[in-house]
C-alpha cells in the first residue's frame, strides 16, 4: 500500500519511527514533511499532504497531541481524518467511517502502541452497508 506521511516539529520522531515501520512490512511511503525537528507549523504540513492525496492510498499524520494536525487535515474535501488512541478507535475509524488518514499525538502515544494502532487501521477493511450512507453524510454540501 502506498503511504503518506505527515508530521510537524512535535511528531517527527514517530513519524520517522512509522515510516521505517511502514517500509518494513513493504509499504511504499511517500513523506510531505517536516524533515526534523525545527519549530514548524502543523497545518502547512497537513495541508500539503492533504493536497497530495493522488499520492498515497492511506495517510499517517503526527503532531505534540496529533489534534492540531487531524482537525488540518479534515478541512479538506475527501479527508476523513481519525485521532487514534487504541486499536480499537483504529479499526473503528476504518470500518464505520471509511477513514483514509490516521493521526497520532507524540507526546500522548507510546511508539510500540502506535505501530500496532497503524497495523489494525492497515489491515481492517470498511463495512459498508450501513455505514456507507452515513459517510456519504460527512462531506458537507452548505445550505
Amino acid at each position: 500500500m502506498k503511504l503518506g506521511f505527515a508530521s510537524d516539529h512535535a511528531g517527527f520522531d514517530l513519524k520517522e519511527r512509522l515510516k521505517t515501520w511502514a517500509l518494513s512490512q513493504g509499504h511504499e511511503v511517500v513523506d510531505f514533511g517536516t524533515d526534523g525537528t525545527a519549530s514548524v507549523d502543523y497545518p502547512d504540513f497537513a495541508h500539503r499532504a492533504a493536497e497530495g492525496r493522488d499520492r498515497w492510498e492511506r495517510l499517517v499524520l503526527v503532531c505534540g497531541s496529533g489534534i492540531g494536525i487531524s482537525i488540518a487535515a479534515n478541512r479538506h474535501a475527501g479527508i476523513r481524518c481519525a485521532l487514534v488512541t487504541s486499536p480499537e478507535h483504529a479499526a473503528l475509524a476504518r470500518q464505520h467511517n471509511d477513514a483514509n488518514a490516521i493521526a497520532f499525538g507524540q507526546r500522548l502515544t507510546d511508539p510500540l502502541k502506535a505501530e500496532y494502532y497503524l497495523k489494525s487501521f492497515l489491515e481492517t477493511p470498511f463495512e459498508g452497508g450501513r455505514h456507507q450512507g452515513r459517510v456519504d453524510k460527512i462531506e458537507w454540501k452548505g445550505c
